[in-house]
């Protein structure tokens, strides 16, 4: 067995970098920015109104001015402002030449076309100056995942397609005989397919492309036929049939059809039967088949292989700390992430962590991590965990 930072570097090792594509900007959001993009014009492109009010060269409280134009947003009056005149002008329109600041519309009176400074005149200048925000050539920096944020300074801009990398394609196959689809009625000894599900969520919510291929049975001819259909795949995950069992047929298949396998078994819990490769041009990793052993692995293993297909880096789940609100026992020789929820109190683990139980899974939002022989922890002791 190797252990878990092992297999991470393994795992790491046989991801491929995916292709860049262009795409609108309208759809870009959620996706990874693959390289950096320049701003096409800056940002305001000329000295503009922050206020509602009057350009003028100078003012003190009582000057009286003469209204000579006006500047809208979109439409800039195209003359200079001279001493003793005013320019009426609009949050976001062009500064005319000659001003030097804006006095806010609540710091005038106004009669006919004359203006009056009150005597509460506001000190600032109003002006945003060209430039302002951001200039010609700005960069937003590569790789990062697009927000919403970032779209519309995106658009702001004038950029209006960007370059992503591709969304990894990803292949789930369930196996077993003891499977059915949700909606279908199980036999006496079958149970509901829920990994794939769980699993499929999950790749979606990180930035993949998960596709669910019919359950494979038991048998090499009904595994092959899945195989045949990851043709397109980026990565295939198998979830069961992993073990040693009579029944557990994934790794006889798959180095039949081609798989270079490069670890199997991992020094954890849950989630120890795990194994990966490479088939061909795909990556390739199999999960073991209890419901918590799969998301776990999905945790630990699939997100960090996701990012680094999407060009985020090659780390592990980010860890946070907390203290605990009970005392826990000591653990064993295999790394242990327990199901466990953090309120105010700190992280209370689950009694129940056996690695079928979805429903304490169900109500855990995050995974303690237990090292190696880690020693018994009272209440209040710090320890890591994965948010869930």
């Amino acid at each position: 067995m190797i252990t878990v930072s092992e297999a991470l570097d393994t795992l790491f090792a046989l991801a491929r970098p995916l292709p860049v594509e262009e795409v609108p900007l309208m759809f870009a959001v959620g996706r990874v920015l693959a390289r950096p993009v320049s701003a096409r014009r800056t940002q305001p492109p000329f000295d503009a109104s922050a206020m509602d009010g009057y350009a003028v060269t100078a003012a003190r409280p009582g000057d009286m001015l003469t209204v000579i134009g006006e500047s809208a947003a979109g439409l800039r009056y195209d003359g200079t402002v001279g001493a003793g005149q005013a320019v009426r002008i609009f949050t976001g329109a062009p500064v005319p030449a000659g001003a030097t600041r804006v006095v806010i519309q609540e710091d005038v009176t106004r009669t006919g076309d004359t203006i009056t400074i009150g005597d509460k005149l506001d000190s600032g200048t109003n002006i945003r100056p060209a430039g302002n925000d951001f200039a010609a050539g700005a960069e937003i920096p590569a790789p990062r995942v697009l927000t919403p944020n970032d779209v519309a300074l995106l658009a702001a801009m004038n950029i209006p397609t960007v370059p992503v990398t591709r969304r990894p394609r990803v292949a789930l196959i369930s196996t077993g005989n003891e499977l059915v689809m949700p909606g279908e009625e199980p036999g006496p000894d079958q149970i509901i397919a829920s990994n794939t599900f769980g699993l499929h969520a999950m790749l979606h919510q990180i930035g993949a492309e998960p596709r669910l291929l019919p359950i494979a049975r038991d048998n090499v001819e009904s595994l092959k036929l899945a195989f045949d259909l990851t043709d397109d795949a980026d990565l295939v995950i198998t979830i069961g049939g992993a073990s040693v069992g009579d029944h557990d047929l994934v790794a006889g298949v798959t180095e039949a059809l081609g798989m270079s396998r490069a670890f199997y078994k991992v020094k954890m819990r849950p989630g120890k039967p795990l194994m990966s490769g490479r088939m061909g041009g795909k990556m390739m990793i199999g999960l073991p088949g209890n419901p918590v052993s799969a998301m776990v692995c999905g945790h630990v293993f699939v997100a960090p292989v996701i990012r680094a297909l999407l060009g985020l880096g090659t780390a592990p789940a980010p860890r946070l700390t907390a203290p605990l609100a009970a005392p826990i026992g000591a653990n064993g020789p295999r790394e242990h992430y327990m199901r466990a929820a953090l309120g105010p109190d700190g992280l209370r683990i689950f009694e129940r962590q056996d690695s079928s139980l979805l429903s304490v899974l169900g109500a855990a939002n995050a995974l303690v991590v237990r090292p190696v022989d880690d020693p018994a922890r009272a209440a209040g002791a710090l320890v890591d965990y994965l948010p869930i």
